[in-house]
Formats: C-alpha cells, sequence, structure tokens
C-alpha cells in the first residue's frame, strides 16, 4: 500500500529524521505476459496505465521504458499547459486534459506544481490583430476561457515587454487564456508513476523493445531486451521515436521527428509572473519558480533524434527574447536542452488503432504532448480497453489523412507550438 503524503506526515519524518519514506514505486521484473502493455515511461504513457486501472479495472498492466520514466520528453519541455486552440475538436481534447490537471494534484496525492499564471500571445500588426480575435472567438463559441487584449492590456501582463514605437515587432494587442499556466514536468510523471504502481501496475526501466510479436496479422506481444512479453494489447506512446516503432511493426506513419530546444537563465528576482508569447519570433518564455527564465521558440526545421541544441537556433531563440525583454539582455544562460517532438501535417495527435490490430497510437503531438499528458492517457486507456474511440479521441483517428478530414491547427491557431 502507497504511503499517503500528508503535511502530518511529513512533520512525522521530520522527528525520525526521514528515515521512514519508502519508494514511490517498484522496480519489479517483467511477467511473461499482461492483459495491456505500455511502450514508452513518460506522461502520456505513465497516465495511460493509470487510467487503465482506475477508470477500467485493468491492473495486470507493464509500463515498459527503455532508460528512465520521464527521461524522455516529459523532462525536456518547457512544461506550458493551455487550451486555446482554434477548432472545437482541439478545444475539447486540450481543455479536457486542461481541467483533469486542475484536480490533479489531489487526485494523485502528488503536488504537481501547477500555477494557473495565464497565457498572453501577442501579436504585432493589424492582420494579426484579426486572427486574434478570431481565435478568440472561437475559444469562447467552443468553451474555453480566452480574452481579447489592447497593446495597454498585454503590457500590464508583462510590464517589461518591449513597448518602444521603433520596435521590430510592437505590441498591437493579443490574446489571454488566464486558466493556463505551467506545471512541474517530473511531479507529474512522478505522480502518475506512484499512482499507477500503487494500483499494480508494474513499470519496468532500462527495458528497450527491439520487435513486435505479430501472429496471423495481429499484435500479440512484444521483444524486449529483457525478453519477450506476451499481451493481448500493446499501446505505443514514444513520441518522437513513434516512427522508429511504427517501422519495426511493418507500417509507416505521416511523422516527421525534430529537435525542439529550450534554455534557462540563472535564477533572478520575481519580474514575470504569466507565459508570453511572440508570434512574430516565434519565441516564447515564463519565469519559474525558482526564478530562471525558461526560453523556448520554433522546431529546429532538420529532422533529428538529438537531444541536444544547434547553435543557429539558440541565436534565433536569444535575439527572439531580447526583442521581447530587451532588460534580459543581461542575463546569464545556464542550461539548454532538447526533446524530440514527433510532428505531423495538420499539427494535431493522432490517437486509435494502428494498421496492425492489437497495436494501438498515441503519438503525434508535436509540442503539445506535456499539456494533454492527462486526456491522451484518458483517451489511450479507453482505446485499449474498449477497442472503441472516446468522441473526443474519434477526430484524431489515423484515417483522417486517408479521408482528408485533417485538424490543422498550425494554420487554424497561428501558433505552431
Amino acid at each position: 500500500m502507497t504511503r499517503r503524503y500528508s503535511a502530518f506526515s511529513l512533520f512525522r519524518e521530520g522527528l525520525r529524521g526521514h528515515t521512514g519514506w519508502q519508494p514511490a514505486w517498484r522496480s519489479p521484473q517483467p511477467k511473461r505476459r499482461y492483459d495491456a502493455i505500455i511502450i514508452g515511461g513518460g506522461g502520456q504513457g505513465l497516465a495511460t496505465a493509470y487510467y487503465l486501472a482506475k477508470n477500467h479495472g485493468m491492473t495486470n498492466v507493464a509500463v515498459l521504458e527503455k532508460s528512465w520514466i520521464g527521461g524522455g520528453n516529459t523532462g525536456r519541455n518547457t512544461t506550458t499547459i493551455r487550451s486555446n486552440y482554434f477548432y472545437p475538436e482541439s478545444v475539447a481534447l486540450y481543455d479536457f486534459a486542461l481541467k483533469l490537471y486542475e484536480g490533479l494534484s489531489r487526485e494523485l496525492n502528488y503536488n504537481i506544481m501547477l500555477s494557473q499564471r495565464g497565457v498572453v500571445t501577442v501579436s504585432h500588426s493589424d492582420a494579426e490583430m484579426e486572427m486574434a480575435a478570431r481565435l478568440v472567438n472561437a475559444m469562447q463559441i467552443n468553451g474555453t476561457d480566452a480574452e481579447l487584449l489592447d497593446r495597454d492590456g498585454v503590457l500590464e501582463k508583462a510590464p517589461l515587454l518591449n513597448a518602444s514605437d521603433e520596435a521590430r515587432y510592437p505590441i498591437f494587442g493579443g490574446t489571454w487564456q488566464g486558466r493556463a499556466g505551467v506545471a512541474r514536468h517530473d511531479a507529474v510523471a512522478w505522480g502518475y508513476a506512484r499512482a499507477a504502481d500503487a494500483k499494480g501496475i508494474d513499470i519496468i526501466q532500462n527495458c528497450e523493445v527491439t520487435g513486435f510479436i505479430v501472429e496471423d496479422g495481429r499484435c500479440v506481444g512484444v521483444e524486449t531486451s529483457l525478453g519477450p512479453i506476451r499481451s493481448d494489447a500493446v499501446g505505443l506512446a514514444v513520441a518522437g521515436h513513434s516512427g522508429v516503432l511504427a517501422a519495426k511493426a511493418g507500417f509507416a506513419l505521416p511523422i516527421r521527428s525534430y529537435s525542439l530546444q529550450a534554455m534557462v537563465s540563472e535564477p533572478v528576482k520575481p519580474c514575470l509572473d504569466t507565459v508570453v508569447l511572440y508570434l512574430g519570433t516565434g519565441t516564447y518564455l515564463f519565469q519559474s519558480d525558482k526564478g530562471e527564465i525558461v526560453v523556448g521558440g520554433g522546431l529546429d526545421r532538420v529532422p533529428s533524434y538529438a537531444q541536444r541544441g544547434n547553435p543557429p537556433m539558440q541565436q534565433h531563440v536569444i535575439s527572439g527574447m531580447l526583442e521581447m525583454f530587451p532588460a534580459f539582455g543581461q542575463l546569464r544562460m545556464l542550461r539548454q536542452w532538447a526533446g524530440v517532438v514527433d510532428v505531423v501535417p495538420d499539427s494535431s495527435p493522432i490517437i486509435g488503432p494502428s494498421p496492425v490490430p492489437g497495436l494501438y497510437l498515441n503519438c503525434g503531438w508535436g509540442t503539445g504532448g506535456f499539456k494533454s499528458i492527462p486526456a491522451g492517457g484518458w483517451l489511450m486507456a479507453h482505446l485499449i480497453a474498449t477497442g472503441e474511440h472516446h468522441d473526443i479521441s474519434r477526430p484524431f483517428d489515423l484515417e483522417r489523412f486517408a479521408t482528408g478530414r485533417l485538424v490543422d491547427e498550425a494554420a487554424g491557431s497561428g501558433i505552431a507550438h
């Protein structure tokens, strides 16, 4: 039984020298057979396993991770959570995730450090303001919170922004979603891992999937570095490596993998209490709880599986930050990193059955994987447990690329990430 965290237990362990804490999850050896296997020990995979147990009573489930849980994109992102999308299908998906995030700390008994500090997206021309008004109207019609800001409204949210009339990207106004914000990436992974383990899920780290067991045209298990493991259903939640594993199963996905890098500065005193994105530069940033300025930008458009940055892209991101906040020119940058993101033609995820029966897909999130973790896990669990789509996941089936019913959010919202 997993011990419940509370102020009382923290106080008691403090008196005992913190000698009574137990591991948050087990490290079991894999069984030879499970009712379901989830490949990928990031947020999406761990959430899928948790909701299989919580919502569907499936506890004979294994999560297989080739390295350590949360060591991929879940631990290599900028942690922004929002649902400011244009199409009703997207808003239904991402707002479902946001609502789940709002109660996740209590549900998991683990503080994910959710901070709903809002997101302001800044426009730089009359044409962009028309797009911003269009997006706000769509969001409100689709049932999520949104507000159109004028120039003064933007500067009220972020007073240090470059307000000069000579700025390369002048501030005309923007959009605001107050329920958006950030959460702690490690805490989300660890919270789901701990809660899944408490329900009997096996989390198996350092277990690489090397192939699939296919009999009579159906996936019935996986080959791993720890030996074969059989299962009635296999879920794929490996982000930028989805195309690699799909090839091992004998089919291709409309996915390209790119590096998306970010960086943080030295800690400074509180100076920015929201998330800010510039449409003109694609740069976005916020201040962490430790005082660091977290900075991200657009994709490095060279297909890659490298979890590191590229100097020309770093220069582009930093120049965008300085255009936004000239005062940040005195900051010293501490570290940078990159995640491998899985991008599809319409910038929307793929949730649904694969061309191989028994193998299910949770991929194509691009830069939206972290913000969607609770919804992605919930919907994937429903798909595996019932064999049918949830109403929210149905528009994101792989079949849309054959029918042409795309959900093109890159064009719809004007935001590529």
